[in-house]
């Protein structure tokens, strides 16, 4: 218990240390170049006070809980053992891993959707459209472009695969698809594949991909065990410019049926 609170403490400390910039810049700029009080000074202290609060007891769940569980489920997932086949001889065959693929396919998409920066921007743009833009079909667009991503990541570690190959020709597909997107999705696209690594994405994909290359026989975690963030940036940028195609496709579509229809009964009506 002492361990426990002496880890709390000491977290809390760093927090304060790494926010108190931001908070030296806010309040240099309304005092030094606004030149005025800000409106309900107390709100805004105590909105601080649980800011330092949220952040600290989120770090230590992140230390003490979710980077160890991921590591777990990854030497898990990877034990001789449990896969069986070649991997009984310490013959790695990317087959043989499909367990870890579906895991990183879920837990991708699970903390994608639970992401609160994600939540805020699709709120917003659902707000800004007037509707247009679905809030909740633009998540699952992004969680799904993670899914892809995360899962296609584990398996670029399991096959010892080079990374930059898979991040050149996803952004070459990025650059097609941006040719034919309507012009008011691309900003929204290009933003989704930075919100995706956040607070809850960021931990657990990292946990997954280091525990990944730490059970791997003849994998690096410091070469192999990074990268699975880069393509859960990458793939929700193809998912949601695929997203605004198909949505563009279905509504052209739905508009020529109108329009048959129309036209069709105005052939009725003159006969």
């Amino acid at each position: 218990m002492l361990e426990l609170l002496h880890h709390i403490a000491m977290t809390a400390w760093a927090t304060v240390f790494d926010v108190a910039p931001i908070a030296a810049i806010l309040v240099f700029f309304q005092a030094a170049v606004i030149r005025r009080v800000p409106p309900n000074p107390s709100r805004i202290a105590i909105g601080f006070l649980y800011v330092l609060i949220g952040l600290t007891l989120f770090l230590v769940g992140l230390q003490t809980a979710l980077f160890p569980l991921g590591e777990t489920m990854a030497q898990q997932l990877t034990d001789p053992e449990f896969i069986g086949g070649d991997a009984l001889k310490g013959i790695v065959n990317w087959k043989d891993y499909a367990w870890v693929y579906a895991f990183a396919a879920a837990i991708g998409f699970a903390t994608t959707v639970a992401e609160p920066s994600l939540i805020a921007v699709a709120l917003k743009a659902e707000q800004i459209s007037g509707g247009a833009i679905n809030a909740w079909g633009l998540r699952i667009a992004v969680a799904i472009g993670v899914a892809v991503g995360v899962s296609l990541g584990a398996y670029r570690e399991v096959s010892g695969t080079p990374l930059h190959w898979y991040i050149i020709a996803g952004y070459v597909v990025v650059i097609i698809q941006t040719l034919w997107a309507s012009k008011f999705i691309i900003a929204l696209a290009y933003d989704s594949g930075g919100v995706t690594t956040s607070t809850v994405t960021v931990p657990v994909v990292t946990a997954l991909g280091l525990g990944l290359a730490s059970t791997i026989p003849g994998r690096s975690p410091l070469l192999d065990g990074f990268g699975l963030i880069a393509f859960a940036s990458l793939f929700p940028i193809m998912a949601v410019l695929a997203y605004a195609n198909i949505a563009d496709w279905v509504q052209a579509r739905k508009r020529k049926r109108d329009q048959e229809t129309d036209q069709a009964g105005d052939k009725e009506t003159s006969l």
